[in-house]
C-alpha cells in the first residue's frame, strides 16, 4: 500500500529580481492575483489535496508570509465593531489549523534542490509534494488532488507536465517519455533546461511533485548543475530506475507568475471568471485595441 501523501513543501525564499521594485520589502509569494496572494493559493490547493502539514522554507525578509496566516487582532476588531461581517469573514479566511502551517529557513539561495533538502528534519523520512507557488495553476479539481490521486494508485515518484514549443525546453526540466496510460506517463530520463536540439521531448516539468524520502539523501550529496546551484531535477533523476517514476499531464491552465506577463495573464484569467468583474475586464481589454 503506497503511504499517503500528508506533506508538502512549499520553497519560497526566492528574492524575487524580476519583479523588482515590488519585491524589494514584499515577497513575491505575496504578489495578489485579484485579492489573494500566491502563497494562499498554494496553501489552498494542498488542502484540497489532503495534505496536513504546510512546510514553508523561508529566507530573509520573508516574515509576512507568516503573518499572513496568523490572526490579525486589530484588523479584526476594527471590522467587528463596524459591523463589516464578510469583510472579517475574508480576513479569517485563510487561517489553518494550529500547527498546520511550519517553517525553516533556507540560509544560502544555492536552488531549489537545497530549499528542499532544508525541510529534510520535518520530511522526517515521509514521502511529500512539492508545489512552487510561482507556477499558479488553475483547474478542478486543482493539479495537486490531481496527482495526489494517480499516486495512490501508482506509488513512487511523481511529476506534473505540460507540453511546451521545442524552443521553450531550455526553460524547464523534461522527461524522456515512456509507456503512456491517458494522462500518465512512465519517465525513463529527466534532463534540466537542455538545448531544443538535444530535448527528449517536449513535455516540461512544471512546478509540482510527489518525492520519496529517498531524495532527500540524493540531494545531500548533490553538487551545484546547471546555473550554479542544487538542481531538484538532476537529484530526482537518480531516482529513476530505482523506484517508479511517472509524469501527469495535469487538467487545468498554468501561469508562470514569475514573469510579470505571466503574473498579469494569471490576474485577466481569474477576473474574466469572476461574475463581478467579467464584463468590466472584457469590456477594458476590447478598449485597449
Amino acid at each position: 500500500m503506497n503511504r499517503p501523501i500528508k506533506k508538502i513543501v512549499l520553497p519560497v525564499a526566492g528574492l524575487g529580481t524580476r519583479f523588482l521594485p515590488a519585491t524589494k520589502a514584499i515577497p513575491k509569494e505575496m504578489l495578489p492575483v485579484l485579492d489573494k496572494p500566491l502563497i494562499q493559493y498554494a496553501v489552498e490547493e494542498a488542502v484540497e489535496a489532503g495534505i496536513e502539514e504546510i512546510i514553508l522554507v523561508t529566507g530573509r525578509n520573508k516574515q509576512v508570509m507568516e503573518d499572513h496566516f496568523d490572526h490579525a487582532y486589530e484588523l479584526e476588531n476594527i471590522l467587528q465593531e463596524k459591523g463589516k461581517g464578510a469583510a472579517f469573514d475574508v480576513a479569517r479566511s485563510m487561517l489553518q489549523e494550529e500547527g498546520r502551517i511550519v517553517y525553516v529557513r533556507q540560509m544560502r539561495p544555492l536552488g531549489l534542490g537545497h530549499a528542499i533538502w532544508c525541510a529534510r528534519h520535518l520530511v522526517n523520512g515521509h514521502p511529500f509534494a512539492v508545489a512552487l507557488p510561482d507556477d499558479l495553476i488553475k483547474g478542478k479539481p486543482g493539479a495537486l488532488k490531481q496527482m495526489v490521486n494517480s499516486y495512490n494508485e501508482l506509488g513512487g515518484n511523481m511529476v506534473a507536465t505540460m507540453d511546451v514549443a521545442r524552443e521553450d525546453t531550455s526553460k524547464y526540466g523534461v522527461i524522456t517519455p515512456g509507456s503512456r496510460d491517458g494522462k500518465r506517463i512512465e519517465v525513463k530520463g529527466l534532463v534540466e533546461k537542455p538545448h531544443p536540439a538535444d530535448a527528449p521531448s517536449t513535455s516540461a516539468v512544471v512546478g509540482r511533485y510527489i518525492l520519496q524520502p529517498e531524495v532527500m539523501d540524493i540531494l545531500s550529496d548533490t553538487k551545484a548543475g546547471a546555473g550554479g546551484e542544487i538542481q531538484l531535477t538532476d537529484a530526482m533523476a537518480k531516482l529513476i530506475g530505482k523506484q517508479p517514476f511517472h509524469a501527469l499531464e495535469f487538467e487545468g491552465r498554468r501561469f508562470d507568475c514569475g514573469s510579470k506577463l505571466g503574473w498579469l495573464q494569471a490576474n485577466l484569467a481569474m477576473a474574466a471568471e469572476d461574475p463581478h468583474m467579467a464584463a468590466g475586464v472584457k469590456a477594458m481589454i476590447s478598449s485597449f485595441k
